[in-house]
């Protein structure tokens, strides 16, 4: 293909680099990270090669860019891949001007670009999504009615088993396909947020409902926000934010040692959400609600009522809520409009903060600083909306999704009394007397823990499913897919519990991650994507594993955990994120 002359791109402003934080720019439909190094500037390819996560979110340490999804490290002069198969990142000439950082960037033609669309398109027998196989629906309704609203995951899998992937089924006249193949699914969410975006009726919701942050934006608007919350979440936060960690953890253990004192039966998941509920308030608002230590929770009662909110009005076959409130829509109105009044006084005293303390600005110490000191994609301050929806998005995905995959690990165990007893003879060994582990190195190294926590994200992972549409016609997994007529629906679960990448893959088998090999297969095969993958991998992900460990080690260092009930009973329950139900146990000290 022939191309033009490489031309010379303004991308702005030459940013203000500091050595072990790498920076994304983009430029011409292209992700770039920029580094400074003892020799210069540096711009290369800003995506890894590995899964397409962001390197620009990563950090440098000994002269080597390390991206924080799954460490791999480039040589920041070179470029060039250390300590795994060779690669070698695309490096950009740069140059200078009026303080501008230009950049030489390839630019083919449209023409050129078009032939090779049309190429690509014309080798490929496309099927298109009426001639897949799929459940036979009825007029109007399609097959909602085949689908039972709290165990909808479990349904789509279900037809995947049934008749394979691709798959298509409706829900009234929208059409959905359904794939399991993780080659297909990795394909497309590394092509996120360009080619791909979260599906429009998923995004219309969140605005509807308030709650329009990070994670449901898409385009310009996605990719200062996304900086914040990366911000907030990076390397170096994290390090000064264990203290914080720490305490509540300690707090979180006194309150089991009064549980064991009772001998009261609880939803161990109800506790393990106060935690991470004390925790993202900290982080994100610098707020300290303590939940652990007080009664009946208000805030974490209307936070509870939106998810299951958003999945109810996910499958509706007609969004009746925009002409007919029903009681459970006007309580969910109701539990919105109380957390904006909350979270409304702690915006207006971080405002005052930052202008009593200037100097907040250049060194914000929490994500709400950041975002009130920061501009938009437009070089605006954020509106009001966009502050609240982010503060939600932050609340929402710190609060539910660890606190189930916690919740998740102690269903596992209870049935595995050989791994809580090593589990047990790891934490004794590395936290001594310890009640909770007193340093974030000595978290991070509970590797028992830690692979307790990814075999429970991989039989159960807490988001199964993700909806995306195209941003125009297109061909995936040989499916003729246009966004006007039909919806994406990825199951990531199948494929992780394939025996061939993962031996007795039903089972839950924790040991097997103290393995590399388990790690580095499950990477190859793209199957154990629990946060996700490409650049809209979940930003959350390494305070979420460090929060998996000090739990596990905090719970399983102090106390014995019985199973009031049957395991069978125990079941999963899809309101947005899959939780556990009907886990009930009984604490005793050890």
């Amino acid at each position: 293909m022939s191309t033009s002359p490489a031309p010379w791109c303004d991308t702005g402003p030459l940013p203000q680099l500091l050595e072990g934080e790498p920076q994304t720019i983009h430029a011409q439909g292209i992700d770039l990270v920029v580094l400074r190094t003892p020799k210069g500037t540096r711009v290369f390819e800003g995506r890894c090669p590995h899964q397409g996560a962001l390197l620009g979110e990563g950090e440098v340490s000994e002269g080597l860019l390390i991206c924080r999804n799954h460490r791999w490290k480039f040589d920041c002069e070179s470029g060039e891949r250390q300590g795994g198969s060779p690669v070698c990142l695309k490096k950009f000439e740069t140059k200078v001007e009026n303080g501008r950082l230009l950049v030489k960037l390839p630019s083919a033609s449209k023409e050129a670009r078009a032939k090779e669309l049309q190429a690509q398109e014309s080798s490929q027998k496309a099927i298109q999504p009426n001639d897949l196989p799929g459940p036979r629906g009825i007029p109007l309704l399609g097959n909602a009615r085949q689908i039972d609203t709290d165990r909808f995951h479990l349904v789509l899998e279900k037809w995947a088993r049934e008749f394979g992937s691709p798959y298509t089924f409706t829900l009234a006249n929208h059409r959905v396909v359904a794939f399991t193949d993780p080659k297909v699914i990795a394909k497309i969410l590394r092509a996120r947020p360009d080619s791909f975006t979260r599906s429009t009726r998923l995004r219309e919701i969140f605005v509807e409902l308030g709650v329009d942050g990070v994670f449901s934006a898409e385009g310009d608007s996605w990719r200062p926000q996304r900086k914040l919350a990366i911000s907030a979440l990076s390397h170096r936060n994290l390090k000064s934010f264990y203290p914080v960690l720490e305490k509540m953890a300690d707090r979180l253990c006194r309150r089991w040692d009064k549980v064991a004192d009772t001998g009261e039966i609880i939803d161990i998941q109800d506790d393990l959400m106060r935690f991470t509920v004390d925790v993202t308030t900290m982080l994100a608002f610098g707020h300290d609600v303590n939940t652990l230590e007080k009664g009946d929770d208000v805030i974490q009662r209307h936070m509870e009522k939106v998810f299951p909110t958003l999945a109810r009005r996910l499958q509706a076959v007609i969004p009746y809520w925009r002409v007919l409130r029903l009681p459970k829509d006007r309580a969910v109105d109701r539990a919105v409009a109380a957390l904006r009044e909350w979270l409304t006084p702690i915006v207006a005293k971080t405002r005052k903060r930052l202008l009593e303390q200037p100097e907040l600005a250049a060194n914000p110490t929490n994500f709400l600083e950041k975002m009130l000191s920061s501009k938009d994609e437009k070089g605006q301050p954020f509106s009001e909306e966009c502050i609240f929806g982010n503060a939600m998005t932050m609340l929402l995905a710190g609060e539910d999704t660890t606190a189930n995959t916690l919740a998740w690990a102690v269903h596992h165990l209870l049935d595995r009394p050989e791994s809580v007893s090593a589990l047990h003879d790891e934490l004794d060994e590395a936290m001594g007397n310890s009640r909770v582990p007193q340093s974030r190195e000595i978290a991070q190294g509970l590797t028992l823990a830690g692979a307790i926590a990814n075999e429970s994200m991989r039989l159960r992972p807490v988001a199964p499913l993700l909806f995306t549409d195209a941003t125009e016609p297109t061909i995936v997994g040989g499916v003729a897919i246009d966004p006007d007529k039909c919806t994406i629906a990825l199951l990531i679960r199948p494929s992780a519990l394939d025996d061939e990448v993962m031996p007795e893959g039903s089972r839950f088998i924790p040991e097997r991650w103290l393995d590399p090999a388990t790690a580095k297969r499950a990477q190859e095969h793209m199957v154990h994507i629990p946060f996700g993958s490409g650049p809209r991998i979940c930003p959350g992900r390494s305070l979420a594993l460090l929060e998996m460990n000090l739990v596990l080690g905090t719970l399983y260092k102090n106390f014995r955990i019985e199973r009031v009930g049957k395991s069978e009973d125990v079941t999963e329950l899809f309101s947005f994120t899959v939780t556990p139900e009907n886990l009930r146990v009984k604490l005793f000290k050890r």
